[in-house]
């Protein structure tokens, strides 16, 4: 099951100066960078604590690339801010499934891939009490495969 917070996610209008802004003030360096096109967001990693196998924390500094991405309505309708938070997990397959089981919307069919070739889901907020939770593998656990981009629905909770 869930074994950890692997990241908080925050929505920003600008990732540089965010970026900027984290390294000046708590010393937090970028671990990961790119351009994730299939969700319309450039990001960076930052490395809280942990170890690079699955077992780190980071923040995830979020911009969108277009205004209809998710995070791009995100921010037009709410500001700068915490966007969701991200559960690690060893089997995000399995773990999707039994809480979809209990109820829960899970907003992809299948895992995606995320950030540093994770496979990824999001739980519906209306769901988890207003909060947009990811849950998370990391390369190289279950397999290690990432899942293939665009798999499944490309589902934004804000429209449901």
């Amino acid at each position: 099951m869930l074994t950890r917070i692997d990241h908080i996610g925050i929505a920003c209008f600008d990732l540089d100066a965010t970026v900027e802004f984290y390294r000046a003030t708590y010393g937090f360096e970028v671990f990961h960078s790119e351009v994730n096109d299939e969700q319309g967001v450039r990001e960076a990693m930052l490395k809280i604590n942990g170890t690079s196998d699955g077992g780190a924390s980071y923040l995830q500094l979020l911009e969108p690339t277009r205004e209809d991405s998710a995070v791009g309505k995100w921010l037009a309708k709410n500001g700068e801010g915490v966007h969701h938070i991200a559960f690690g997990t060893a089997d995000v397959d399995a773990d999707s499934e039994a809480i979809r089981d209990k109820g829960v919307r899970v907003l992809y069919d299948e895992p995606r891939r995320g950030s540093m070739e994770s496979r990824i889901t999001f739980l519906h907020p209306k769901d988890c009490h207003g909060v947009l939770t990811e849950l998370v593998t990391a390369a190289g656990q279950h397999g290690g495969a990432a899942a293939p981009t665009g798999s499944g629905p490309v589902q934004d909770p804000q429209d449901h």
